[in-house]
């Protein structure tokens, strides 16, 4: 299985996400992490595939899996 995103693509996080995520703003991949290779870790509170870390666009960073993620769009 391979990450659906790579480094400093542009994504936005679903608007079915949880509010935390902050839905529908703008964010850079700036790390990509497959949670079957990081057992025993952070990574654990997620499920299974793969995560990122996002970096908004007022420098902010949260990490996210990949279900709640789509590719950004210019309206």
């Amino acid at each position: 299985m391979s990450a659906k995103f790579t480094y400093n693509d542009i994504v936005k996080i679903k608007l079915i996400a949880n509010p935390i995520l902050r839905p529908g703003v703008k964010a850079w991949i700036v790390g990509v992490f497959d949670t079957e290779k990081m057992k025993g870790s952070y990574f654990d509170q997620f499920k299974p595939g793969f995560v990122y870390s996002i970096e908004y666009e007022d420098g902010s960073s949260t990490e996210v899996h990949e279900d709640d993620l789509e590719q950004w769009h210019e309206n």
